[in-house]
């Protein structure tokens, strides 16, 4: 578990970007992580995302699933980041929508990593409400130096 003073020490996001609120689970062996956005009518997005029906953007959905695959490679790899060390997207492959995510819900961001390889992580990521399926597709993160 980590709640969101933890998730604030780990990540640079703020808001309005930061789109992990907690962690409910990370399995080191499984290498796994779980964890849980809720998704309220103040986000900024909504306004025009769309008046008169909100729906959460794919790109978001996305971005909280690559947010929380960061949580889980620094929990694997026991680093923080620093000032000078920034987490990219380097790739997203497969990406597929299934159902609208809207005010009220809570996405629960399902993460595993399936490989590391020189620096380049590959995870399998999928955002849930409840057991529905809202969104899925594998995402290529890496670090690197930014000074």
């Amino acid at each position: 578990m980590m709640d969101i003073h933890q998730i604030l020490k780990k990540l640079p996001h703020r808001y309005p970007f930061l789109l992990v609120d907690r962690v409910l689970e990370i399995d080191k062996s499984q290498q796994r992580i779980r964890a849980l956005k809720n998704v309220t009518m103040n986000e900024p997005f909504f306004a025009g995302h769309f008046p008169k029906r909100p729906v959460m953007p794919g790109v978001l959905m996305l971005e909280a699933l690559a947010q929380a695959a960061a949580l889980l490679s620094f929990e694997i790899m026991g680093i923080d980041l620093d000032d000078d060390t920034v987490y990219y997207f380097a790739g997203i492959d497969g990406a597929r929508f299934k159902r609208p995510v809207e005010p009220g819900d809570q996405l629960i961001l399902d993460v595993t990593i399936e490989r590391m390889k020189a620096g380049i992580f590959k995870f399998k990521g999928r955002a849930l409400v409840g057991e529905e399926l809202a969104a899925e597709a594998e995402l290529m993160c890496t670090m690197r130096k930014v000074s």
